[in-house]
């Protein structure tokens, strides 16, 4: 064999997916690399890209929430281009239909023989990530669709079932302060996607040097991190990720505790949720837990990740009561109220 280059190759993160430890280390180590990339392009926002990537590793979807003009595409979009992803947006309106997503049956004459046959036409959703922007101004119809498609990961027209790609990833936005004319998603269907993120203003510095990156002449370039490859290797190396029983049981108490009509529920409990959290929940919070270890460099989760995951996962799966609503008591407030009052227990030593 010929050796032109005396350049060591480059390793993909497939070449060490059989040995786990490293392949914490190359995600580690990707992880920095990623936040360098995007934070060329977007200031600030860190918990935020955190969170997007976790839900990317867990083979998740999130929901952005947030104000206009907080850079949710411009975040996506960046993170489509560092990850080397496809990317499709689609712009939800009252008047988009099934087919305008997933695509639709084309009639088309065959030239040679003179047939007309069927042809499919994708749509948008046949991309590695979506951007579903203020998806609760489409009708619950083409809401339906969308998360069929995200469910099943595959689009059926007709009798035919159409495989969406691999890895795939819906990432939808909302727009908490404009609701007439909206159609706001079940509570079914928000369960659907792992995350409910928040996405805040920036801080005062923050502001300030977007103001001079958006209005000087320079444009940042975003080099290709990972791989599709890599992403669906890493995603197979999170459900490695040990964890101990007490962690596993801490995830379990933090979601039954958001259930009013459990014999344990707090008080405050009772009074302030109407419908908690599934077992939905308990679940995303181990896959968020231990993809949170290995971007830090861990090689276990703790209770400390089950923590640091529990508003993102838990916000949209707590529905308050009319009182909690009109005193003002958000969902954030019942979570961080429930983290206060159930302490993680210390592992028991063998």
């Amino acid at each position: 064999m010929s050796m032109e280059n005396n350049e060591p190759p480059e390793v993909s993160l497939l070449d060490v997916e059989s040995d786990d430890i490293q392949a914490v280390k190359a995600l580690n180590a990707a992880y920095s690399t990623l936040t360098g990339e995007i934070a060329g392009v977007i200031v600030g926002q860190t918990s935020v890209i955190e969170q997007v990537l976790i839900a990317v590793f867990c083979r998740g979807h999130a929901l952005l929430v947030g104000v206009p003009g907080l850079a949710k595409t411009l975040l996506v979009s960046t993170l489509a281009r560092a990850l080397r992803l496809s990317f499709k947006r689609v712009q939800f309106t009252p008047d988009l239909m099934p087919s305008d997503i997933t695509g639709t049956d084309v009639l088309e004459e065959d030239r040679t023989t003179g047939r007309r046959v069927f042809r499919f036409v994708h749509g948008p959703i046949f991309a590695n990530m979506v951007l579903a922007d203020e998806i609760n101004r489409t009708p619950p119809k083409t809401q339906a669709a969308l998360l069929e498609a995200m469910q099943e990961r595959m689009v059926t027209v007709g009798e035919k079932d159409y495989p969406l790609p691999d890895p795939f990833f819906v990432l939808a936005t909302q727009n908490p302060i404009e609701q007439e004319g909206t159609y706001p998603l079940p509570e079914a269907q928000l369960d659907r996607f792992m995350f409910m993120i928040r996405v805040s203003y920036p801080s005062a510095d923050e502001e300030l040097e977007i103001m001079k990156r958006v209005t000087g002449a320079i444009e940042a370039s975003i080099e290709p991190v990972l791989s599709a490859a890599d992403i669906l290797s890493l995603q197979r190396v999170v459900r490695r990720v040990p964890a101990a029983d007490h962690v596993y049981e801490y995830a379990r108490d933090l979601a039954r505790a958001t259930r009013p009509d459990s014999p344990d529920a707090f008080e405050f409990v009772r009074e302030q949720i109407q419908w908690g959290a599934g077992p939905r929940a308990a679940i995303n919070l181990m896959l968020a837990a231990k993809a949170r270890a290995i971007l830090h460099g861990r090689y276990h989760a703790t209770t400390e990740d089950i923590r640091e995951m529990a508003l993102p996962v838990l916000r949209h799966r707590v529905i308050p009561t009319f009182n909690a609503e009109a005193a003002g008591v958000t969902t954030d407030d019942i979570v961080r109220r429930l983290l206060e009052e159930i302490q993680p227990q210390p592992q028991t030593a063998v």
